[in-house]
């Protein structure tokens, strides 16, 4: 009976909600969210070769997404509480402020942290958006509906890498941070005027010890990642001691989330086994998508000697190939169902990672840019099923947990992905330089990196020194790679176990 009654005053609201403006403010949030990704990877080396600091590049992209991976829980279960509007607008202010910060940091250490502020509203942005789109569409419509958020990620990844390189070669680094100013604005000011929503009012108690809890086990495993093989021993205590904190922190989220009355993590949902493998294969390809959008622009830039529009181009096609693949998975879905669609998905990741491992300094920009196409196609097809799946199979009251949980595991891949593939990269890059022993200065460290990602200084480099460090970026972007690949394998095999039988 109350099931019905919900039913009837939803229907009710989404007379009210002007569907068009909402789900144009909708995408304009994400595309704010989105174009973040690309637009500060194509700006990293412009921004390394000013702020120097070679050693923290992957801490840029960590900070940023170990926020938005522990707020996106949080999030999603205070929209479920309080409602989608007042909590993806909080998101979109912090978010807001951390980028005017940003564009006004004057070291790697102050961007870093200005990076932290900006992640922490950005974990609104992206499953709320997803859910409220759930929420005033039906089952029918949602999948061609997915299809038009997916095609924001084109959209923001056309723009961003151009965008950015045009930014940096004309005006500075400063502004790919405050271009996200006028877009947010303006989506709250539509989501405020045209979603109208009831939401049930009754005291509801957060579950702050989870959250904190989750926030300790990724913030320790974080710095073992990057600092692990770097700057401390893969033995030292500094180590081992993190990474104890880390799943003891762990251990106790779990037992947290059994208990609250209201968990940020509600594992029911997870004994679904279609929402099990989706959220597992989520994190597999989040670890995937870091690998590739961190470091190809400064291979292509450091290594390759292009410009940054050429090294945003490389980056463009993987955002090209994953709406068109978002569209098309709509049509799928119906038509094919949810495994088959993820499966074509899957194999694609593959295709992609094996140019990957392949791409060598001869083979150009267009060797990379067809691997990122053949990436974009397969995190298409992926990511569409699962969210379509998964909001399909729970109830409205679970859907915006539901769908910030998927959301969350592609972000803890990313998050680990930044970490873990920028110290593979990080004592790649120190071994080879040590390997060359007396044929390298003493003062050349892993931070003379630098010194590839500025034209300038990279023209004025003598010859061996040049090809030491173009040679050692090679030789560790080959090993990021290939674990690249290796979790593109991990995925395929996930979704081979995903149920036949549709929802």
């Amino acid at each position: 009976m109350g099931e019905a009654i919900h039913k009837q005053i939803q229907r009710e609201q989404q007379k009210k909600t002007k569907r068009p403006f909402v789900l144009a403010a909708v995408m304009l949030a994400m595309f704010m969210a989105a174009i973040e990704a690309t637009i500060v990877a194509t700006a990293m080396p412009a921004i390394v070769g000013d702020l120097g600091g070679f050693s923290q590049y992957s801490w840029v992209f960590s900070a940023y997404l170990l926020m938005n991976a522990v707020t996106v829980l949080i999030y999603g279960k205070l929209s479920d509480l309080f409602g989608r509007k007042p909590i993806i607008t909080f998101g979109i202010i912090i978010f807001l402020v951390g980028s005017i910060l940003c564009g006004f940091a004057e070291s790697m250490t102050m961007l870093i942290i200005f990076r932290f502020i900006q992640g922490f509203g950005a974990g609104a942005v992206m499953p709320i958006a997803s859910t409220i789109v759930g929420d005033i569409y039906t089952k029918e419509e949602r999948a061609k509906i997915q299809g038009y958020l997916s095609s924001v990620w084109g959209i923001s990844a056309v723009m961003g890498p151009a965008l950015g390189g045009l930014l940096v070669e004309f005006v500075s680094w400063r502004y790919v941070f405050w271009i996200n100013i006028p877009l947010g604005i303006l989506a709250i000011i539509v989501l405020w005027m045209y979603l109208h929503e009831d939401v049930e009012k009754k005291k509801h108690e957060i579950d702050y010890p989870g959250a904190i809890l989750l926030t300790i086990s990724i913030a320790t495993l974080m710095v073992v990642l990057v600092e692990g093989g770097v700057n401390w021993a893969w033995t030292s205590l500094p180590t081992i001691s993190l990474f104890l904190v880390s799943m003891i922190a762990l251990v106790f989220f779990v037992l947290q989330e059994r208990k609250a009355a209201e968990p940020m993590m509600p594992f029911t949902i997870w004994k679904e086994r279609s929402i099990f493998i989706a959220n597992m294969t989520s994190l597999t390809t989040g670890v995937m998508l870091i690998g590739i959008s961190s470091f190809l622009p400064a291979f292509v830039q450091g290594v390759m000697e292009r410009s940054p529009i050429v090294a945003g181009f490389t980056l463009t096609t993987m955002s090209i190939g994953w709406p068109i693949a978002a569209t098309v998975a709509g049509k799928l879905l119906l038509r094919v169902g949810y495994r088959t669609t993820s499966l074509i998905g899957g194999v694609s990741l593959i295709v992609g990672s094996i140019l990957f491992v392949t791409l060598s300094p001869e083979a150009g920009p267009i060797w990379a840019a067809v691997a990122s196409f053949f990436v974009g196609i397969g995190m298409g097809l992926t990511t569409t099923s699962f969210i379509v799946s998964i909001q399909s199979t729970v109830s409205w009251q679970q859907r915006g947990v539901a769908t910030a949980a998927n959301m969350f595991m592609r972000n803890l891949g990313s998050t680990i992905g930044a970490a873990l593939l920028g110290g593979i990269l990080n004592s790649q890059i120190k071994s080879y330089i040590q390997s060359k022993g007396e044929e390298v200065p003493e003062d050349l460290t892993l931070d003379s990196a630098n010194i590839l990602l500025n034209e300038e200084q990279r023209a004025a480099l003598p010859e061996g020194i040049k090809d030491v460090l173009q040679d050692g970026l090679t030789v560790s972007l080959q090993s990021v790679y290939i674990a690249v690949l290796i979790f593109a394998i991990i995925s395929f095999v996930l979704i081979v176990f995903l149920p036949r039988k549709e929802n």
